[in-house]
């Protein structure tokens, strides 16, 4: 029964969506209701798993059953398997986006317009995120990858603001570009990886001969996308793009080297790094609130994800040798991002901003190569992910009630607004780093790594000292946000002197405070994640 919950797990959402299918739109509480049940059943199902898998009953669970059998004549035979796995790492991921997913959901009771396509988008969009994390399989992984980008563009596009169509299509571009440089390097490691000739006799007497399908075709070689394979260089074809050095294959690089950069460019754009950001600021700025909860806490991730999952075990030799153009290219966004979000007057695009200068963390702490530095990184990203959909929610909470999102709209809010400044402070603290909190976690254990890295001559010492600046920065621009908005005499915009300003309702302590609890758990015992990194394998 255990390998089966992985399955429920990821269509779940999919099955939900084909029964409430038709259902009219009309009766909102009636899709309201649905979309919170799954999402509390999802945020059960991966709790069961975490206690399994920490507890040592199933480590690694899987399901894997045969799924495409495709033959491309002379280049031989492409078996595809519907392969899904858990470790550490991408168990930590799920747990977290099913608990965006719940908080989003929440959020989404202020969705009026559209409410049975808007719900049948994000039950798609949870089944491919599920899918995508879960994946064991290359060619599993990039076409769930792929139907992430169908109901964010719609999202963003029906239910964001004035400028919502550029901002979709801004975001569908960017994104597309980067699948497009991730399917060329599925595309060569299905060329270079082969399943090893004991294996290719036993799948031939057991599944080839005896399938009429197969019948009377000479076998010549079988290739795979297994994860399980694919990083194993035994498997590589001598010669192939993945085993060969093809000097001046393309810009003077070997093939290798291409489809490396290729790779990590192409998971760069989803996490963003700079310069390939700038679709992410529109995004989150007229993309609803819920939309932007997800997209913050949970897609994000799903580059840097990439990164660790795909690109080091597939090209270690490479990261190693590049790892300062990584590092450096994650030192730039963190004090870019974070010098922008210092100018920003819209509050949703100084947390974009700051999202972004977030993720330099984790490209730092990936391309320390230490074990410090990838926790730290992985913390950074479950860490962000709790974090920005606070920050989101409360932008959110704001928006809804003003209608008005100018920082310097707002004074003292704190006096009429107790205890959304409260859950304001947790958020923005833990976003600078402050100690109880998890973002102060990630940070230091990204940073011992990086000073690792340094003493191991991966890393200068000056490249690290620079990327310091960036807690100064952080700190800057969210103390000046909650100093300017939440303290002093109260004082708004005059337009907005008549709005009725409510604190919390009942739906709005439901969101905020699972993550504020969470952040502060984490930031107090972070051995609940790293216990769960430790047993990755």
């Amino acid at each position: 029964m255990e390998p089966y919950l992985l399955c429920l797990i990821v269509f779940l959402p999919l099955i939900t969506g084909l029964a409430m299918l038709f259902v009219p739109g009309r009766y909102v509480v009636l899709w309201r209701t649905s979309a919170t049940i799954l999402a509390i059943l999802e945020i059960t199902l991966c709790t069961i798993c975490y206690f399994l898998f920490i507890n040592g009953n199933s480590l690694n669970m899987e399901f894997q059953v045969p799924w495409l059998r495709l033959s491309f004549g002379s280049f031989g035979w492409l078996f595809v398997d519907f392969h899904l796995k858990t470790d550490g790492l991408n168990l930590a991921m799920i747990m977290l986006s099913s608990l965006v997913f719940f908080v989003s959901n929440i959020s989404s009771f202020s969705i009026k317009k559209l409410t049975k396509g808007y719900y049948l988008l994000i039950f798609l969009l949870m089944t491919s995120v599920f899918g995508c994390f879960l994946s064991h399989d290359f060619l599993l992984f990039f076409l769930f990858f792929e139907f992430m980008l169908l109901p964010m563009y719609f999202l963003i596009g029906i239910w964001g603001g004035e400028r919502r169509e550029y901002a979709a299509i801004k975001f569908f571009l960017y994104t597309l570009l980067g699948s497009v440089f991730i399917l060329l390097v599925l595309i060569g490691t299905y060329s270079s990886v082969i399943v090893p000739d004991l294996e290719l006799a036993n799948l031939t007497n057991n599944e080839l001969v005896n399938n009429s399908t197969f019948t009377d075709q000479v076998v010549t070689r079988i290739h795979t996308l297994d994860f399980d394979y694919i990083f194993n260089k035994a498997n590589y074809l001598p010669g192939s793009l993945l085993d060969s050095e093809l000097k001046s294959f393309i810009f003077g690089w070997d093939a290798r080297t291409f489809l490396f950069f290729l790779f990590l460019i192409g998971f760069a754009i989803k996490l963003p790094v700079v310069p390939v950001h700038t679709w992410l600021p529109d995004a989150h700025v007229e993309a609803p609130t819920s939309v932007s909860v997800i997209l913050a806490g949970i897609l994000l991730k799903i580059g840097g994800y990439g990164i660790i999952k795909l690109v080091m075990p597939l090209f270690p030799d490479l990261f190693g040798k590049y790892a300062f153009i990584i590092a450096l290219l994650g030192v730039i966004s963190m004090l870019y991002a974070g010098m922008a979000a210092l100018a920003q007057k819209d509050l949703k695009k100084l947390i974009a901003y700051s999202s972004i200068s977030h993720m330099g963390f984790v490209m730092l702490g990936i391309a320390s190569l230490s074990k410090e530095g990838l926790n730290g990184a992985i913390f950074q990203m479950v860490s962000h992910g709790l974090i920005s959909s606070l920050l989101f929610l409360l932008a959110g909470f704001l928006y809804e009630r003003t209608h008005d999102r100018e920082i310097a709209h707002y004074r003292g809010l704190a006096s009429v607004l107790p205890n959304f400044a409260i859950f304001s402070a947790i958020a923005y603290f833990a976003s600078l780093g402050l100690p109880v909190f998890s973002g102060f976690i990630a940070e230091i254990s990204v940073y011992m790594g990086a000073f690792t890295a340094v003493k191991a001559g991966i890393l200068p010492f000056w490249l690290v000292i620079c990327s310091l600046l960036s807690l100064l920065i952080g700190a800057s621009y969210c103390l000046w946000v909650l100093q300017r908005m939440f303290f002093g005499e109260f004082w708004v915009k005059p337009s907005l002197e008549n709005v009725l300003l409510n604190d919390l309702t009942l739906r709005e302590w439901i969101m905020f405070l699972p993550l504020s609890i969470l952040i502060i758990i984490l930031g107090i015992m972070p051995s609940l994640l790293f216990n769960l990194l430790s047993l990755i394998k």
